[in-house]
């Protein structure tokens, strides 16, 4: 599944984990996006710099990768034109927070 970065300033677009884009043209609040997808948290997908260590653009045999990352948004958070948002399952997130919790615990040994 592909990244949309190209977001057009008078329309927010929110990517759905099936591949369906979907534009909205005002303002909305997060709650109301997760309203209509139960089981689903919003995020805020934001473009990280290129970088020239990665897949050959074709156009001019440089190398680009765009990478992207995804912070959670609140329920009281809005959404705002401009923006590309992706709506995340609730079981990735539980897994995420998992190894996060995972990896956040000291190193105890253990000998039986």
């Amino acid at each position: 599944m592909g990244n949309c970065q190209a977001v057009d300033a008078a329309a927010l677009v929110i990517q759905h984990p099936s591949g369906k884009q979907e534009r909205m043209y005002w303002s909305i609040a997060a709650s109301e996006v997760m309203k209509m997808n139960p089981g689903h948290y919003v995020s805020l997908i934001i473009p990280l710099p290129i970088s020239d260590n990665g897949e050959q653009n074709s156009d001019n045999n440089k190398t680009t990768v765009r990478y992207t990352r995804v912070k959670l948004l609140r329920p009281s958070d809005t959404l705002v034109l401009g923006r590309a948002y992706r709506l995340v399952t609730t079981q990735e997130v539980m897994k995420v927070l998992k190894a996060k919790k995972h990896a956040k615990m000291p190193f105890t040994s253990w000998s039986p």
